[in-house]
């Protein structure tokens, strides 16, 4: 029987395909309280208990914590690990968020100029190009009288909690890879990197699901933290995770038969999507792996698709999902070529090796 082992280093896998459906989920989730103002519009929210978009950032999470366990694993020093991380990140967003508020914000404002390029706008400029301090979502007198007021790009929440991830795993590794050598023999032997990986994986995931079951609380950051970790386990345990046909159609049909209950769906959900993830991501071949040769725009679609569907409804007054998804999406798309293919994939070209 195959293992995940047996893939999780080949360039032959499905996560640039993975990651343009996820992030394109992420626009059609958005477009129906975008162009409804409402934040409960979206059928499958209706239907299961949550959106697509919230499905999606789960599988960014989940792959997330799979690679980039395995650019840390690869990667020769401390520094080229840090390097890599900001060069994936920082330059495309610096662009996206420089285009938003020296741009888009001047053309829709209703205050002067002025009265736009005040504190709240450098504010709003500073915290989200760095991610440190979390993100501001508004500017002065932009999108005030559209039926989602005043967001102008709330897809940026999940950055800083993708930065916090890559900031965990790394002093995880580290304070293990230092530690190590003052510690006696016989502890050396459980004080291992893929025990702790898999230590936080499993208390996060049953906190996960005790905040949905007993504690009726949703909370973000457990959810999140769970999913990068597990994906992170999947990376260090692959030698033990068989990647088969019918333990796909098994967790497939499990997940399917789960609907007619949202807590069954969720506890389902919960634990299968990781490994359902990882199947698509590895095995389906064909024609589909030509699409790794376009690029990878899920990045791009992430960052632009927010800002512009709201200008979708800035310049359409009563424009419906469905035209929100088809405009912004076609316009979306482009920007995301053009960020992967000017800025994204030229900066990655200053990655340093093994990372």
């Amino acid at each position: 029987m195959e293992t995940l082992d047996s893939y999780k280093n080949s360039r032959e896998n499905n996560f640039n395909l993975l990651r343009f459906i996820a992030a394109s989920m992420v626009l059609v989730s958005h477009s129906f309280p975008l162009a409804t103002g409402s934040g409960i519009s979206e059928p499958l929210k209706r239907f299961i208990g949550i959106t697509f978009g919230h499905i999606a950032v789960d599988v960014f999470f989940i792959t997330s914590g799979f690679l980039i366990t395995g650019s840390l694993l690869r990667s020769k020093s401390y520094f080229s690990y840090v390097a890599a991380r900001a060069l994936r990140i920082y330059p495309a967003l610096f662009v996206a968020i420089s285009l938003i508020v020296f741009v888009m914000g001047p053309l829709v404002t209703s205050l002067s100029i002025g009265e736009y390029f005040s504190k709240e706008t450098f504010v709003y400029f500073a915290k989200n190009v760095t991610l440190f301090m979390g993100v501001s979502h508004t500017l002065p007198g932009v999108f005030e009288n559209i039926p989602w007021h005043s967001a102008v790009n709330g897809s940026l929440w999940t950055l800083p909690y993708e930065l916090k991830m890559y900031f965990y795993l790394f002093v995880v590794f580290v304070l293990l890879k230092e530690s190590r050598a003052y510690l006696p023999d016989f502890i050396k032997r459980f004080y291992k990197f893929e025990y702790v990986i898999a230590t936080l994986a499993i208390t996060s995931l049953t906190l996960h699901i005790a905040n949905h079951f007993y504690f009726h609380m949703f909370n973000d950051f457990i959810r999140l933290f769970s999913f990068f970790f597990v994906g992170s386990f999947f990376y260090c345990f692959a030698h033990r995770i068989v990647l088969n046909n019918l333990l796909f159609f098994v967790a497939t049909g499990l997940l399917v038969v789960s609907l007619f209950s949202k807590d069954a769906f969720m506890l389902c959900y919960i634990l299968l999507l990781p490994y359902l993830v990882f199947y698509l991501a590895y095995i389906p071949r064909g024609i589909i792996r030509k699409f790794n040769q376009l690029g990878d725009y899920s990045y791009g679609i992430y960052i632009y698709s927010f800002p512009i569907q709201q200008l979708t409804a800035f310049a359409i007054v009563g424009i419906s999902v469905l035209q929100m998804t088809v405009l912004a999406g076609v316009i979306t798309l482009c920007f995301a070529i053009a960020s992967w293919h000017i800025v994204e994939k030229r900066s990655l070209s200053f990655k340093p090796k093994s990372s």
